[in-house]
Formats: C-alpha cells, sequence, structure tokens
C-alpha cells in the first residue's frame, strides 16, 4: 500500500487493513471518461467477485479490470451523477 498514502504519510490503520486518501492532478484521465468528475471512492471489499455479481443482479453495470494489479483486483462503477466507484480486492 507504500504509493496509496499521500506526502509519504503512513496510511491509516484499522483492523480490516489501512485506510488512503490519495489525490490525483486535475488531468488525470484515471477517473473515467467525464472530466468533470474529478473524485473518486474506492471500496476494499473480501471478494470483488461476489460484490460484482451482487451489484449485477441489482442491474448495475460493473467493469471488471481483466489485469490483476500488483496491489489486488479493481473494478469500476460509477453513481447515478456519473462518479466512478471503485472496488478493491487485496
Amino acid at each position: 500500500m507504500e504509493g496509496f498514502s499521500s506526502h509519504g504519510e503512513p496510511p491509516w490503520q484499522q483492523e480490516a487493513g489501512p485506510t488512503a486518501f490519495a489525490p490525483f492532478p486535475e488531468t488525470t484521465e484515471y477517473s473515467g471518461p467525464n472530466a468533470a468528475k474529478t473524485r473518486m471512492v474506492n471500496f476494499r471489499v473480501r471478494s470483488l467477485d461476489a460484490m460484482v455479481a451482487q451489484l449485477r443482479a441489482a442491474g448495475v453495470s460493473v467493469e471488471v479490470d481483466p489485469q490483476s494489479d500488483p496491489n489486488g483486483r479493481l473494478a469500476r462503477l460509477y453513481d447515478p451523477e456519473g462518479n466512478p466507484i471503485e472496488l478493491w480486492q487485496p
């Protein structure tokens, strides 16, 4: 989780793991196609596959990143206002 905290500060530690705030530059394309949406919430989940299945069963469109990252697996969805939400399974 080293790269997730800002300015070299250690992330908050909780029983379930670290919590981090990671600001991105205004010019980032990481948050998705809507440049006006500059904030994103990232939720740590126990089972990405189970969460994605539950969301899809409720009619929510979820995109699972096909590549595993060294930090884990990721999926992306959007709230009703178009704000990106990322799901992360370490």
